[in-house]
């Protein structure tokens, strides 16, 4: 994939910047029972919004309504071959063969949601973890902060990277003396990353100036191991409310500084090979 070019003014990303966490959803196809129904939202129009902040690579990720009905997020990534990657959910049996075809397509990661009531856990994460290394590919998990400590747990002595979602879960109200803070440090020196990414989903409000103490703290822990996303299509909003998509960049580069910024858009590269 093509090299990243430096930000342009105040930290805004020049083509060729990753975005580490979007969905796309399409308003007909079926979802998980007992779970919310998404608005019609296509790879072209997330494609569209980036391109604005000269994002240009995108990392799909299987939202938890289409189980491991990866289809959509496929069929995505087969309209511009080698530009995107995925993340996936996939049964705990699933095939050597499967997962192969699954790399050939851009897949370079399965997710794992101790959130949502349909996602995959702990199980499955176990019975997959000699296949997901064998691939090269990392394990990226929604998890609470309260989950870090278990999350450390799983992933000792596996030697798979582990990427986590939203801020690793660590929201603006947690205690600076939380023992969520001691399990990052702990998935830190076992080479985790964090998605800098979900911010109202981490009890905060636009700007998310609550947020920006615990971002740098994130930074300091993980080094170089940060990447952006924008979480689109922020399903957390109704279809005509959504954030303003450069309004989700914003507090990487008031938190962390131009420069700082510019790197965490290169990492994708990194992460995504």
């Amino acid at each position: 994939m093509e090299e990243l070019a430096t930000p342009g003014a105040h930290g805004t990303p020049a083509r060729g910047g990753w975005d580490a966490h979007v969905h796309v959803f399409d308003a007909a196809a079926p979802v998980q029972a007992g779970h919310y129904r998404p608005a019609h939202q296509p790879l072209e129009r997330i494609e569209a919004e980036a391109a604005r902040l000269g994002v240009h690579h995108l990392v799909l990720v299987q939202p938890s309504v289409y189980g491991t009905d990866n289809q959509l997020l496929l069929q995505a990534l087969a309209r511009e071959p080698g530009r995107h990657r995925g993340v996936v959910v996939v049964d705990a049996d699933i095939t050597e063969s499967a997962l192969e075809a699954l790399h050939a397509a851009g897949v370079r990661g399965v997710r794992f949601n101790l959130v949502s009531p349909v996602g995959n856990g702990a199980q499955a994460m176990r019975a997959l973890s000699p296949a997901l290394k064998a691939l090269g590919w990392h394990v990226q998990w929604y998890a609470a902060a309260g989950q870090m400590a278990q999350i450390a747990e799983l992933h000792a002595g596996t030697g798979l990277p582990c990427v986590l979602d939203h801020l690793a879960g660590l929201h603006a109200a947690l205690a600076p003396d939380d023992a969520a803070w001691q399990a990052l440090a702990r998935l830190a020196d076992q080479g985790a990353w964090v998605k800098l990414s979900g911010w109202y989903r981490l009890q905060a409000q636009a700007p998310y100036s609550t947020l920006l103490g615990n971002v740098r703290r994130v930074a300091a822990l993980v080094g170089d191991r940060l990447v952006w996303g924008s979480d689109w299509p922020h399903t957390a909003f109704a279809p005509d409310a959504l954030p303003a998509y450069a309004s989700v960049w914003a507090p990487v580069v008031e938190a962390l500084g131009p420069a700082r910024a510019a790197q965490v858009l290169q990492a994708g590269a990194v992460l995504y090979r």
